[in-house]
């Protein structure tokens, strides 16, 4: 039996400004930097093998500081454009906001949210589950049907549609789903590749 951790960088400067980031390669807010730092010693008890992460320094900083923070000896990493965050074309760089007032609320949110329909110039929630998905199966499945514990820190939208596939969610179950910032989602994964157990590892309330 494997684990896989799945986790979302901390809060980049464009997530703190409500801006549509995609492939635009932002650095972690102050914030982002504690997440990732807080996920690191959710994550203490955790033997990990080895390490994936998109090329997006959010991502890779985040993985960076978890693992410091976390201690042990230094994993493999192997990065790769797969696992980038969905690409949101045009909508790059734009407030949220500002976009919605351009556009309408119910047309961005569609862009955001629906699975099938590509903001204009980017990719849909489908397009990214393309590229992801096969680089799940052909490099980190293998290494989870083989024992060994797993980390991918990627973003929202490529983490969202391997949690698609991993809960098998339909269509529609997967526009409701959220992927928090800096949380640590871990699966226990069988022999088979196949699902026994979930837990998402969010902080303790302040007593």
């Amino acid at each position: 039996m494997a684990k896989l951790i799945l986790l979302r960088h901390g809060e980049s400067q464009w997530n703190k400004e409500n801006r549509f980031t995609g492939w635009v390669d932002v650095p972690l807010s102050e914030k982002g930097e504690a997440e990732a730092r807080e996920a690191g010693r959710r994550l203490c008890e955790i033997p990990i093998d080895k390490a994936y992460t998109s090329v997006l320094q959010r991502a890779t900083r985040t993985l960076d500081l978890a693992l410091e923070t976390r201690g042990g000896a230094p994993l493999p990493v192997e990065r790769d454009q797969a696992l980038n965050e969905r690409h949101y074309g045009d909508l790059q760089g734009l407030n949220k906001q500002e976009t919605a007032d351009k556009f309408g609320a119910e047309q961005v949110h569609i862009w955001r949210r629906s699975y099938d329909v590509q903001p204009p110039g980017g990719e849909s929630l489908k397009d990214t589950a393309a590229r992801t998905l096969p680089y799940f199966e052909g490099k980190i499945l293998p290494d989870l049907r083989a024992g060994k514990n797993v980390i991918v820190a990627a973003h929202g939208n490529s983490l969202r549609s391997i949690v698609m596939h991993l809960d098998r969610l339909t269509r529609e179950q997967v526009l409701e789903l959220n992927i928090p910032t800096g949380v640590p989602i871990v699966y226990e994964i069988g022999p088979g590749g196949e699902v026994l157990g979930k837990e998402i590892l969010e902080q303790a309330a302040a007593s």
